[in-house]
Protein backbone atom coordinates (compact mmCIF):
# COMPACT_ATOMS: atom_id res chain seq x y z
CA UNK A 1 0.00 0.00 0.00
CA UNK A 2 0.99 3.44 -0.79
CA UNK A 3 0.75 5.90 1.93
CA UNK A 4 2.20 9.32 1.45
CA UNK A 5 3.76 11.42 4.06
CA UNK A 6 1.61 13.52 5.81
CA UNK A 7 0.86 17.51 4.35
CA UNK A 8 2.08 19.91 6.23
CA UNK A 9 -0.98 21.27 7.09
CA UNK A 10 -1.90 18.09 8.74
CA UNK A 11 1.11 17.73 10.81
CA UNK A 12 0.68 20.89 12.54
CA UNK A 13 -1.91 20.90 15.24
CA UNK A 14 -1.73 24.06 15.97
CA UNK A 15 -2.08 25.87 13.09
CA UNK A 16 -4.73 28.91 13.04
CA UNK A 17 -8.29 28.21 12.45
CA UNK A 18 -10.09 30.14 10.76
CA UNK A 19 -12.52 33.07 11.72
CA UNK A 20 -15.92 31.27 11.79
CA UNK A 21 -18.20 34.03 12.01
CA UNK A 22 -16.25 35.51 8.69
CA UNK A 23 -18.84 35.56 5.70
CA UNK A 24 -17.62 33.04 3.10
CA UNK A 25 -16.45 34.86 -0.28
CA UNK A 26 -18.77 33.57 -2.89
CA UNK A 27 -15.50 32.14 -4.87
CA UNK A 28 -14.96 30.04 -1.76
CA UNK A 29 -17.82 27.29 -2.16
CA UNK A 30 -15.61 25.54 -4.76
CA UNK A 31 -12.59 23.77 -3.78
CA UNK A 32 -8.98 26.11 -5.36
CA UNK A 33 -6.69 24.21 -7.26
CA UNK A 34 -4.41 23.88 -4.35
CA UNK A 35 -7.25 22.00 -2.56
CA UNK A 36 -8.08 19.65 -5.47
CA UNK A 37 -4.50 18.92 -6.07
CA UNK A 38 -4.01 17.80 -2.05
CA UNK A 39 -7.73 15.79 -2.55
CA UNK A 40 -5.99 14.26 -5.70
CA UNK A 41 -2.56 13.57 -4.13
CA UNK A 42 -3.74 12.14 -0.45
CA UNK A 43 -7.15 11.13 -1.29
CA UNK A 44 -8.94 13.74 1.24
CA UNK A 45 -9.02 17.59 1.87
CA UNK A 46 -10.14 19.43 5.46
CA UNK A 47 -12.54 22.35 4.70
CA UNK A 48 -12.34 24.40 8.16
CA UNK A 49 -15.78 26.55 9.48
CA UNK A 50 -17.52 25.70 5.95
CA UNK A 51 -20.97 24.93 7.70
CA UNK A 52 -21.66 27.77 10.44
CA UNK A 53 -24.70 29.68 11.56
CA UNK A 54 -28.40 29.14 11.62
CA UNK A 55 -27.47 26.00 9.20
CA UNK A 56 -25.19 24.48 11.50
CA UNK A 57 -27.37 24.50 14.45
CA UNK A 58 -30.51 22.99 12.44
CA UNK A 59 -28.76 20.19 11.63
CA UNK A 60 -27.93 19.82 14.79
CA UNK A 61 -31.24 19.90 15.80
CA UNK A 62 -32.21 17.19 12.92
CA UNK A 63 -30.23 14.92 14.10
CA UNK A 64 -30.97 14.51 17.54
CA UNK A 65 -34.69 14.14 16.41
CA UNK A 66 -33.52 11.63 13.65
CA UNK A 67 -31.86 9.67 16.41
CA UNK A 68 -34.67 9.67 18.64
CA UNK A 69 -37.03 8.43 15.92
CA UNK A 70 -34.60 5.66 14.95
CA UNK A 71 -34.68 4.16 18.73
CA UNK A 72 -38.19 4.35 19.05
CA UNK A 73 -38.69 2.16 16.32
CA UNK A 74 -39.16 -1.60 17.35
CA UNK A 75 -37.10 -4.33 14.97
CA UNK A 76 -39.83 -4.79 12.44
CA UNK A 77 -40.16 -1.02 11.28
CA UNK A 78 -36.52 -0.72 11.62
CA UNK A 79 -36.02 -2.98 8.94
CA UNK A 80 -36.49 -1.28 5.94
CA UNK A 81 -32.80 -0.19 5.44
CA UNK A 82 -33.17 3.39 7.01
CA UNK A 83 -31.48 2.33 10.27
CA UNK A 84 -28.67 0.65 10.45
CA UNK A 85 -27.97 -1.41 14.15
CA UNK A 86 -24.71 -2.91 15.81
CA UNK A 87 -24.41 -5.47 18.28
CA UNK A 88 -21.84 -4.21 20.79
CA UNK A 89 -20.97 -5.65 24.34
CA UNK A 90 -23.36 -3.25 25.41
CA UNK A 91 -26.45 -4.49 22.98
CA UNK A 92 -28.20 -3.90 19.90
CA UNK A 93 -26.78 0.33 18.99
CA UNK A 94 -28.52 2.37 16.34
CA UNK A 95 -25.32 3.82 14.16
CA UNK A 96 -26.58 5.38 10.84
CA UNK A 97 -29.53 6.84 9.19
CA UNK A 98 -29.91 6.35 5.91
CA UNK A 99 -32.37 8.26 3.42
CA UNK A 100 -32.37 11.95 5.77
CA UNK A 101 -34.51 13.87 2.82
CA UNK A 102 -37.55 12.09 3.76
CA UNK A 103 -37.08 11.83 7.54
CA UNK A 104 -39.14 15.52 8.13
CA UNK A 105 -36.28 18.11 8.46
CA UNK A 106 -35.97 20.47 5.30
CA UNK A 107 -32.64 20.73 6.76
CA UNK A 108 -31.22 18.28 4.61
CA UNK A 109 -32.30 19.64 1.63
CA UNK A 110 -31.05 22.85 2.68
CA UNK A 111 -27.54 21.59 3.32
CA UNK A 112 -27.43 19.47 -0.01
CA UNK A 113 -28.90 22.65 -1.86
CA UNK A 114 -26.38 24.92 -0.03
CA UNK A 115 -23.15 26.65 -2.11
CA UNK A 116 -20.76 25.21 0.16
CA UNK A 117 -21.83 22.11 -0.68
CA UNK A 118 -22.44 22.07 -3.97
CA UNK A 119 -19.56 23.92 -4.85
CA UNK A 120 -17.48 20.50 -3.67
CA UNK A 121 -19.32 18.65 -5.84
CA UNK A 122 -18.77 20.75 -8.98
CA UNK A 123 -15.00 21.11 -8.26
CA UNK A 124 -14.57 17.63 -8.01
CA UNK A 125 -17.75 15.74 -10.10
CA UNK A 126 -17.99 18.34 -12.71
CA UNK A 127 -21.30 19.60 -13.81
CA UNK A 128 -23.09 16.64 -13.66
CA UNK A 129 -22.57 15.24 -10.32
CA UNK A 130 -25.26 13.16 -8.94
CA UNK A 131 -25.97 13.20 -4.89
CA UNK A 132 -25.64 9.00 -4.84
CA UNK A 133 -26.00 8.60 -0.92
CA UNK A 134 -26.87 10.87 2.25
CA UNK A 135 -26.65 9.59 5.63
CA UNK A 136 -25.96 10.29 9.23
CA UNK A 137 -23.22 8.13 10.63
CA UNK A 138 -22.25 8.64 14.70
CA UNK A 139 -21.14 7.15 17.73
CA UNK A 140 -23.57 7.74 21.04
CA UNK A 141 -22.17 8.81 24.07
CA UNK A 142 -20.42 5.63 25.31
CA UNK A 143 -20.29 3.62 22.13
CA UNK A 144 -16.71 3.30 21.72
CA UNK A 145 -16.70 0.35 19.07
CA UNK A 146 -13.87 0.59 16.56
CA UNK A 147 -14.23 0.78 12.95
CA UNK A 148 -12.15 -1.32 11.27
CA UNK A 149 -9.54 -0.12 8.26
CA UNK A 150 -11.75 0.06 5.08
CA UNK A 151 -12.22 1.25 1.84
CA UNK A 152 -16.08 2.54 1.23
CA UNK A 153 -16.36 1.54 -2.62
CA UNK A 154 -14.06 0.29 -4.81
CA UNK A 155 -14.21 1.53 -8.48
CA UNK A 156 -12.06 1.55 -11.87
CA UNK A 157 -11.03 5.39 -10.87
CA UNK A 158 -11.80 6.54 -14.30
CA UNK A 159 -13.54 9.22 -12.24
CA UNK A 160 -13.74 10.67 -8.95
CA UNK A 161 -16.20 9.17 -6.62
CA UNK A 162 -16.09 10.84 -3.06
CA UNK A 163 -17.92 11.60 0.15
CA UNK A 164 -18.53 15.37 1.80
CA UNK A 165 -18.19 14.13 5.55
CA UNK A 166 -20.04 17.20 7.52
CA UNK A 167 -19.13 17.48 11.20
CA UNK A 168 -21.74 18.04 13.86
CA UNK A 169 -19.57 17.50 16.72
CA UNK A 170 -15.69 17.49 17.92
CA UNK A 171 -13.65 14.70 16.65
CA UNK A 172 -10.52 14.99 18.75
CA UNK A 173 -7.29 12.75 19.10
CA UNK A 174 -7.48 9.88 21.95
CA UNK A 175 -11.24 10.06 21.27
CA UNK A 176 -11.70 7.96 18.43
CA UNK A 177 -11.64 10.79 15.80
CA UNK A 178 -10.70 9.23 12.18
CA UNK A 179 -7.96 8.11 10.81
CA UNK A 180 -6.78 8.54 7.53
CA UNK A 181 -4.34 6.76 4.90
CA UNK A 182 -2.95 9.29 2.36
CA UNK A 183 -2.62 8.32 -0.87
CA UNK A 184 -4.30 4.77 -0.37
CA UNK A 185 -7.15 5.93 -2.20
CA UNK A 186 -5.04 4.91 -5.49
CA UNK A 187 -5.54 1.39 -5.05
CA UNK A 188 -7.20 -2.08 -3.99
CA UNK A 189 -5.62 -2.28 -0.12
CA UNK A 190 -5.29 -5.56 1.89
CA UNK A 191 -6.47 -4.17 4.82
CA UNK A 192 -6.57 -6.88 6.66
CA UNK A 193 -2.82 -7.02 6.46
CA UNK A 194 -2.84 -3.29 7.25
CA UNK A 195 -4.38 -4.41 10.04
CA UNK A 196 -2.48 -6.99 11.02
CA UNK A 197 1.38 -5.58 11.17
CA UNK A 198 0.59 -1.86 12.09
CA UNK A 199 -2.61 -1.96 14.14
CA UNK A 200 -3.47 1.81 13.90
CA UNK A 201 0.19 3.39 13.24
CA UNK A 202 0.87 2.41 9.52
CA UNK A 203 3.38 4.98 8.68
CA UNK A 204 2.39 7.98 7.37
CA UNK A 205 -1.09 7.59 9.02
CA UNK A 206 -2.79 10.85 9.78
CA UNK A 207 -5.18 11.21 12.86
CA UNK A 208 -7.95 14.23 12.05
CA UNK A 209 -9.50 16.87 14.59
CA UNK A 210 -12.61 18.37 13.54
CA UNK A 211 -14.54 20.97 14.99
CA UNK A 212 -18.35 21.59 14.40
CA UNK A 213 -19.08 22.57 10.97
CA UNK A 214 -15.59 21.40 9.26
CA UNK A 215 -16.03 19.40 6.45
CA UNK A 216 -13.93 16.60 5.31
CA UNK A 217 -13.76 15.46 1.67
CA UNK A 218 -12.79 11.81 1.53
CA UNK A 219 -12.26 9.78 -2.13
CA UNK A 220 -14.79 6.56 -1.33
CA UNK A 221 -11.24 4.07 -1.96
CA UNK A 222 -8.94 6.25 0.85
CA UNK A 223 -8.35 3.94 3.66
CA UNK A 224 -9.77 4.97 6.84
CA UNK A 225 -11.26 3.91 10.37
CA UNK A 226 -11.40 4.96 13.96
CA UNK A 227 -9.93 3.08 17.26
CA UNK A 228 -11.81 1.85 19.65
CA UNK A 229 -12.31 4.31 22.99
CA UNK A 230 -14.28 4.63 26.13
CA UNK A 231 -17.14 6.89 27.46
CA UNK A 232 -16.50 9.18 24.21
CA UNK A 233 -18.89 11.86 23.75
CA UNK A 234 -21.76 12.31 21.17
CA UNK A 235 -20.12 12.10 17.28
CA UNK A 236 -22.35 12.85 14.27
CA UNK A 237 -21.48 13.31 10.80
CA UNK A 238 -23.61 13.95 7.83
CA UNK A 239 -22.45 12.07 4.60
CA UNK A 240 -23.28 13.25 0.94
CA UNK A 241 -21.68 11.00 -1.06
CA UNK A 242 -21.04 12.52 -5.15
CA UNK A 243 -20.51 10.57 -8.79
CA UNK A 244 -20.48 12.20 -12.16
CA UNK A 245 -23.71 11.13 -14.12
CA UNK A 246 -21.08 9.99 -16.98
CA UNK A 247 -19.43 7.68 -14.47
CA UNK A 248 -22.75 6.07 -13.21
CA UNK A 249 -24.07 5.48 -16.71
CA UNK A 250 -20.69 3.91 -18.35
CA UNK A 251 -20.23 1.47 -14.56
CA UNK A 252 -22.89 1.34 -12.97
CA UNK A 253 -24.55 -0.07 -10.70
CA UNK A 254 -27.27 2.37 -11.37
CA UNK A 255 -28.53 3.20 -14.42
CA UNK A 256 -30.00 6.50 -15.86
CA UNK A 257 -33.64 6.25 -14.11
CA UNK A 258 -32.01 6.85 -10.97
CA UNK A 259 -29.69 9.40 -11.99
CA UNK A 260 -32.82 10.98 -12.78
CA UNK A 261 -34.45 10.47 -9.79
CA UNK A 262 -31.16 11.45 -7.83
CA UNK A 263 -30.76 14.73 -9.64
CA UNK A 264 -34.08 15.84 -8.92
CA UNK A 265 -33.14 15.86 -5.35
CA UNK A 266 -30.81 18.85 -6.45
CA UNK A 267 -33.33 20.54 -7.68
CA UNK A 268 -35.50 20.38 -4.31
CA UNK A 269 -32.56 21.24 -2.38
CA UNK A 270 -31.84 24.00 -4.35
CA UNK A 271 -35.77 25.12 -4.06
CA UNK A 272 -35.31 24.64 0.21
CA UNK A 273 -32.11 26.74 0.51
CA UNK A 274 -33.44 29.29 -1.59
CA UNK A 275 -36.40 29.21 0.95
CA UNK A 276 -34.33 29.82 3.47
CA UNK A 277 -31.93 32.30 2.15
CA UNK A 278 -34.39 35.03 -0.07
CA UNK A 279 -32.72 37.50 -1.51
CA UNK A 280 -29.52 35.29 -1.17
CA UNK A 281 -27.38 34.14 -4.06
CA UNK A 282 -27.45 30.62 -4.34
CA UNK A 283 -25.78 28.06 -6.27
CA UNK A 284 -25.67 28.22 -10.11
CA UNK A 285 -26.53 25.07 -11.25
CA UNK A 286 -24.67 24.18 -14.76
CA UNK A 287 -26.24 20.74 -15.28
CA UNK A 288 -26.42 19.80 -19.03
CA UNK A 289 -29.78 19.55 -20.48
CA UNK A 290 -29.47 16.01 -21.04
CA UNK A 291 -29.33 15.53 -17.37
CA UNK A 292 -31.98 18.21 -16.52
CA UNK A 293 -34.27 16.51 -14.00
CA UNK A 294 -37.90 15.92 -14.96
CA UNK A 295 -39.92 16.42 -11.63
CA UNK A 296 -43.18 15.47 -10.52
CA UNK A 297 -45.71 16.78 -8.76
CA UNK A 298 -45.52 14.22 -5.94
CA UNK A 299 -42.59 16.16 -3.76
CA UNK A 300 -43.13 13.37 -0.59
CA UNK A 301 -42.25 10.63 -3.38
CA UNK A 302 -39.25 12.12 -4.68
CA UNK A 303 -37.56 12.68 -1.66
CA UNK A 304 -36.55 8.82 -0.34
CA UNK A 305 -34.64 7.35 -3.66
CA UNK A 306 -33.99 3.29 -2.33
CA UNK A 307 -30.77 1.96 -4.27
CA UNK A 308 -31.49 -1.43 -4.88
CA UNK A 309 -27.85 -2.27 -5.10
CA UNK A 310 -24.65 -0.91 -3.92
CA UNK A 311 -20.45 -0.64 -4.76
CA UNK A 312 -18.87 -2.78 -2.81
CA UNK A 313 -16.57 -1.69 -0.65
CA UNK A 314 -12.88 -3.25 0.78
CA UNK A 315 -13.32 -4.58 4.47
CA UNK A 316 -11.27 -7.46 6.78
CA UNK A 317 -13.96 -9.84 7.29
CA UNK A 318 -12.40 -13.15 9.35
CA UNK A 319 -8.50 -12.52 8.50
CA UNK A 320 -9.21 -11.82 5.05
CA UNK A 321 -9.97 -9.19 2.43
CA UNK A 322 -13.91 -9.25 1.63
CA UNK A 323 -16.02 -6.55 -0.38
CA UNK A 324 -19.23 -6.15 0.75
CA UNK A 325 -22.17 -4.64 -1.47
CA UNK A 326 -22.56 -1.11 1.19
CA UNK A 327 -20.52 1.05 -0.56
CA UNK A 328 -21.97 3.08 2.38
CA UNK A 329 -19.66 5.37 4.15
CA UNK A 330 -18.44 4.70 7.78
Amino acid sequence: MTITNAPASDRNPTAPLPDRNRPLRHEAHHLTPEEVAHFDEHGYVILRGRIRGPLLEKLQAASNRWIADGHALDDEQAGNGDYDFATRPSGRVLFRINYLHDKHEPASLELLGSPEVLGIAESLAGPDFVPTYESLVFKNTGDGAPIDWHQDAVHPRTDRIFNVDVYLDASRKGAGSLRVAPGSQKQVVDVCALQDEYGWDAPGVVQTELEPGDVLVHDVMLVHGSEATLANALRRTVYYEFRSAQQILAEGPWDAAFVDQRLRLVALGLDEWRRQHPGSDGFAWNVSSEFAPRMSDDRDAELRVAHGVHSPGSYCSAGSVATKPTGRPV
